[in-house]
Parts: structure tokens; C-alpha cells; sequence
């Protein structure tokens, strides 16, 4: 009993970082995509103020996972760490140069440096989400044993390919969706619309994605295809489905006060629907939650702890969102709105 609910807060963590991480990797993927300095000078300038507040704190989620996999299921974080010691390497270098690409090249006058410091934090947004998707998929193909060596097979295989591009999909809509509603709050109607357009290109690529995703999962990942086609795993995948749709439908009405809460609805869902999909499995089929858990007086401890810091961290971190989405913390100058040249632009 124990074992399950720790496991089921892995999940929520997952959840929360694949909305909260998410976000922010979808807005490296529209710099990656917004163009010369010129042309992509006002969305970049969007992009930088709406993630400064929060962008750091994102990655609390992804590590809260890995403690509690560490922690709670120590087989599955060996074996996991071990078969796909090579994505997750590459995803954690992406992170790095994410994060430095972010941070440095705001303060940079030169154009040169900011050029190379925002191709960092562009590319690896694009990467790293595709990386982590990949070893989700490698787990949920099965392809992830205890005793598996690493291997290209673990995480290049169709499962894994197809994760990473719904994951790089989704972060795309997700970041389009926020953006556009921080474009609104911010008085840039210009990259309302911007956004918006790009919010709906990247949900058709999500449902395309998934649609090819069905036959793929059928014969690659058969335990999690039927969990995903029956039960709570298909009522949840209805709802997240739902949840897209009227995000959607929200966006081509304008009418954006909604669309952030349903877009994270879907993501969130459809990872409830995958921890469903593999239930009681950690790694289908071969390592169940009951097999991977750890000592059960550390199991309790982790209960409690967990509990602790859901009511120590929770709070502030709710007070951060929501001042982050009501644009309390940072807000755009009309300087910034008219991306007015700043001082060495052209060095």
C-alpha cells in the first residue's frame, strides 16, 4: 500500500514537471523558431521576461522524481540509470547549457555572444525534452530490465522516438499557449496572435503524433497500448484529449483566460493515463512496484518527508505561480513591448 502511493506521487511529480519544465521548454523551442536577431527580437524579448521568474524553480519537479525514485525504488533507478546512462547524460548536459545559455545571454550586450548564448538555451530546449521523453519511452517499451546493459536499442527504437517528438510537441503547445496569454497581459497584440497561431500549429502536431502513435504502441509497447485502450488509462486519454480540444477551440475564439488551465489539464491527464497504462508495473513487464520497493521503514520516512515538504515548498510555490501568472513579478517595459534597440546591438 505504501509502495503504490509513493509510487503515485513519482507520477504527480512527473506530471507537474512535464506541465511546469514543459512550459519552459516550449518557450526555448519558439526562440529556436523565432528567427534572425531582427525578425525574432520581440518574441525573445517575450520569451525572457515571461520565464525569469520561474524557470529555475521548474526544476525542483525533476528532481523531487529522481529522489524519490533513488529513494523509494532503488532497483528501477539503477537499472534505469544504468540501460540509459547515455540520454540521460545528453539531458542533463542540455539542462546545463540551458540554464547557463538563459542566464548569460540577457546581460549580454554583444550581438555575437547573445547569438551564441541563445543558441545554447534554443537548442537545448529542443533536445533535452526529446532525451527524456525517449527513456520514458524505452521504459514503457519494455526494452528496460533489471540486469539490461546499455544499449542503442533502449532508447532508439520507435516507442522512444516517437515519446521524444510528442514530448518536444507538447512543450511546444504548452509554452505557445502561456506565452500568448502573457503576450495579452502585456499589452503586445501583435504577439498575441503570434503565439496563438503557433499554439494551434503545435497541437495538430501533437494529435498527429499520437494518431501515428497508435499503431506504433500496439506492436512496440503492447502492455502499455491495451492499459492505455481500456480502463482508467482510455477514460483518462478521453479527458486530456477533451482538455485539447477546448484549449483549441479556446484559442481560435480568443478567449484566453481558460486555455492555460486546459492545456495543462491535457498534459497532465494523458501522464496519469501512461501511469495507469503501466499499473502495477515500474518497468512492464518485469518489475512491479511491490518487486522495486525499498525497506519498508524507509518507505515511511519517505512518506514523511515527502509530506513535509509538500507543506514547507507547496505553498510558496503556488504563491510563485500565481504571482508569476498575474505578472506581479516582472513586468514588461514599454521599452521592452516596442523592443527598442538597446546600446551595442550592432557589435
Amino acid at each position: 500500500m505504501m509502495a503504490d502511493l509513493i509510487a503515485w506521487v513519482m507520477v504527480l511529480a512527473v506530471a507537474a514537471y512535464a506541465c511546469a519544465g514543459g512550459t519552459d521548454y516550449g518557450a526555448g523551442f519558439w526562440d529556436l523558431m523565432a528567427g534572425g536577431a531582427d525578425r525574432g527580437k520581440r518574441p525573445r524579448w517575450l520569451i525572457d521576461h515571461a520565464m525569469a521568474p520561474v524557470w529555475e524553480v521548474n526544476n525542483v519537479w525533476l528532481i523531487f522524481v529522481f529522489i524519490v525514485m533513488w529513494t523509494g525504488f532503488p532497483t528501477m533507478f539503477q537499472t534505469v540509470f544504468e540501460a540509459m546512462w547515455l540520454p540521460l547524460a545528453l539531458a542533463a548536459v542540455g539542462l546545463v547549457l540551458r540554464g547557463a545559455g538563459f542566464a548569460l545571454r540577457k546581460p549580454s550586450r554583444r550581438l555575437a555572444r547573445r547569438r551564441v548564448y541563445g543558441a545554447m538555451f534554443a537548442v537545448a530546449s529542443l533536445l533535452t525534452p526529446f532525451f527524456l521523453g525517449a527513456v520514458l519511452g524505452g521504459i514503457a517499451s519494455g526494452r528496460v530490465m533489471v540486469g539490461t546493459t546499455a544499449s542503442a536499442d533502449a532508447w532508439a527504437n520507435p516507442t522512444s522516438v516517437l515519446a521524444g517528438l510528442l514530448a518536444i510537441a507538447a512543450t511546444a503547445f504548452l509554452g505557445a499557449v502561456f506565452l500568448c496569454a502573457d503576450a495579452r497581459r502585456f499589452g503586445a497584440d501583435d504577439l498575441v496572435d503570434y503565439f496563438r497561431r503557433r499554439a494551434l500549429l503545435a497541437f495538430c502536431a501533437v494529435v498527429v503524433l499520437a494518431l501515428i502513435g497508435l499503431p506504433v504502441t500496439h506492436s512496440d509497447a503492447q502492455y502499455v497500448w491495451e492499459g492505455l485502450t481500456g480502463g482508467w488509462g482510455l477514460l483518462l486519454v478521453v479527458l486530456a484529449a477533451i482538455c485539447g480540444l477546448a484549449t483549441a477551440l479556446i484559442l481560435l475564439r480568443r478567449i484566453h483566460g481558460w486555455s492555460r488551465y486546459t492545456s495543462v489539464a491535457s498534459v497532465a491527464l494523458t501522464v496519469g493515463a501512461w501511469g495507469f497504462a503501466q499499473k502495477p508495473y515500474l518497468l512492464p513487464t518485469s518489475l512491479t512496484v511491490a518487486q522495486a520497493a525499498g525497506a519498508a521503514h524507509t518507505m515511511r520516512w519517505l512518506a514523511i518527508v515527502t509530506v513535509i515538504a509538500i507543506v514547507l515548498v507547496g505553498p510558496a510555490l503556488v504563491v510563485l505561480y500565481r504571482l508569476d501568472t498575474m505578472g506581479e513579478l516582472e513586468p514588461l517595459t514599454d521599452a521592452d513591448t516596442r523592443a527598442a534597440p538597446a546600446p551595442g546591438d550592432n557589435l
